[in-house]
């Protein structure tokens, strides 16, 4: 496991790119009603969103999912400025329209599958993989920390 020192470094596929500000962050936690954890706003203060590298771009899982008996993709970050495509607040929005439990802020995701920050039970996220198409969820980790530490390179798992 990576720890999360590390892992900032080499977490961006492009490096560090356009930042996001703190006046940003404060607006973007305001209109989604929660505080992001820590490490996500590390991470996105040297890049707002985009590709992850390679070598973070999976997280193994326990049971077997829609998308794979050993792990959940996890390729790309929302950031919150505009030119992020998706952005992190788009997740009120995308929640309702893909019926997705309230009080959750996606992080990523293509509108059958997500991985989201999960506020329903704490004002600390726990993260969670959801199918919207079959109407699951898993836990994946009690908090993005352990999330991010977590992550390993895709091409660990065979596509069998």
């Amino acid at each position: 496991m990576v720890r999360f020192d590390q892992l900032k470094s080499s977490f961006w596929r492009d490096g560090p790119g356009e930042a996001l500000t703190d006046d940003a962050l404060a607006r973007a936690e305001r209109e989604l009603s929660v505080r992001l954890p820590a490490e996500l706003a590390e991470l996105l203060r040297l890049r707002d969103g985009g590709t992850v590298a390679d070598g973070c771009d999976a997280f193994p899982t326990r049971e077997p999912t829609s998308w794979s008996e050993t792990h959940v993709p996890f390729d790309l970050l929302h950031g919150v400025g505009s030119g992020a495509g998706i952005s992190l607040l788009d997740s009120a929005y995308l929640v309702g329209e893909w019926g997705l439990p309230a009080s959750i802020v996606l992080l990523s995701g293509d509108g059958h599958t997500w991985i989201g920050l999960d506020y329903r039970r704490s004002a600390t996220p726990a993260v969670t993989w959801f199918d919207a198409d079959r109407e699951t969820e898993l836990p994946l980790a009690p908090t993005f920390r352990d999330f991010a530490e977590g992550l390993v390179p895709a091409a660990n798992f065979p596509w069998a």
